[in-house]
């Protein structure tokens, strides 16, 4: 079978591979419609136990969504933006609410998309070759595909750092912060796989049976740093306190703030707040695609795209250049309910 999603049942599991390797499998619309059949299909199928969720050629695990498009299409009328985001969040609520568990093997770069249907997972496998990030704000998108419900649930501040700078952790590091259930060395993978085929309704041990002590997770050496810094919710004093402490660290989180998009980091912080205490996974869903459908038809996002991967000179000129013009009217109109017949829904 051919494709870029790869799916078929093997033993007891449903499996889904990721098979676009040029593009670190990358999502676009059709590959979340594809697993979206695909584990509609198994949820009543009583054959499939469980649900294995990894990527097929190539470096895993999936580096995002087809931002590329969605900006073109943002630069137009944003018809085709909004419907892959429409599908994409139908496709991470389903797996959110999913009765039957899901594995997702977080075998390499899981970023943007590949965080949205990674972290609803029941069990999450980070590897040593985990690098984990949401760096939406660098090409003035926000960390959506449920990312204000899983950041905003992090441990201290380290989710609105995580949302704001766009850090790279790692796979020691996702397993300390609750983002990973397991930490497994790569070379085990396929033995959990083919166990957890044969035998899904003993997947909690065989994959504490296979898991290793991962090394220690660097990201705890800033938590006091990262708390005490990134505490408040208003990015002006966030600046202003990088700026006051002067240390190295500091210093150098201010430096790449001082690039993203300033409209961004406004919305990813009101994004945490909110989805901290969003009533449920739909509700968050529902917002961020109504911040969606606005920012992907602001300037930022398509210059954020331009800068970072179409000319790659990494030199944006975001509009508003400034935090300071970036209003609370403006962040108030992008966070606007949509009227009933735009807005998401679980069902389409």
């Amino acid at each position: 079978m051919s494709g870029e999603v790869l799916t078929a049942v093997e033993g007891k599991a449903g499996r889904i591979r990721l098979n676009r390797p040029r593009a670190l499998h990358a999502l676009n619309e059709a590959m979340c419609a594809t697993m979206l059949e695909a584990i509609e299909a198994w949820r009543g199928d009583a054959a499939v136990e469980i649900v294995l969720i990894d990527h097929a050629e190539g470096r895993g695990f999936c580096a995002g969504g087809d931002v590329r498009r969605a900006a073109e299409s943002g630069k137009g009328d944003g018809v085709e933006a909004r419907a892959f985001f429409a599908t994409e969040y139908r496709l991470n609520h389903r797996l959110f609410t999913y009765a039957k568990p899901v594995v997702a093997f977080m075998d390499g770069v899981v970023m943007g998309g590949g965080v949205g249907i990674s972290q609803p997972a029941r069990f999450r496998i980070a590897t040593e070759n985990t690098l984990f990030a949401m760096p939406e704000t660098a090409i003035g998108l926000f960390p959506d595909v449920g990312g204000g419900w899983y950041l905003s649930r992090l441990p201290g501040r380290v989710g609105q750092y995580l949302a704001l700078t766009g850090a790279r952790i790692g796979g020691a590091e996702c397993h300390a912060l609750g983002l990973a259930t397991h930490y497994i060395h790569a070379e085990r993978l396929e033995t959990a796989k083919a166990r957890l085929s044969e035998a899904p309704q003993e997947a909690a041990g065989i994959l504490d049976a296979l898991s290793d002590e991962p090394p220690s997770a660097a990201i705890l050496e800033h938590r006091e740093a990262i708390d005490r810094l990134f505490a408040s919710d208003r990015l002006e004093d966030i600046l202003a306190a990088l700026e006051a402490d002067g240390g190295d660290w500091a210093t150098e989180q201010l430096s790449v703030l001082r690039s993203r998009s300033p409209l961004s980091m406004k919305v990813a912080l009101k994004l945490l707040l909110e989805g901290a205490t969003m009533p449920t996974f739909e509700d968050e869903m529902r917002q961020e695609y109504a911040v969606a459908a606005h920012i992907v038809q602001r300037p930022d996002f398509a210059e954020g795209v331009r800068a970072v991967l179409v000319d790659k000179d990494n030199a944006p000129r975001w509009d508003p250049a400034t935090p300071e013009g970036v209003t609370d009217h403006m962040i108030d109109r992008i966070f606007a309910p949509l009227d009933a017949e735009s807005e998401w829904s679980p069902e389409g």
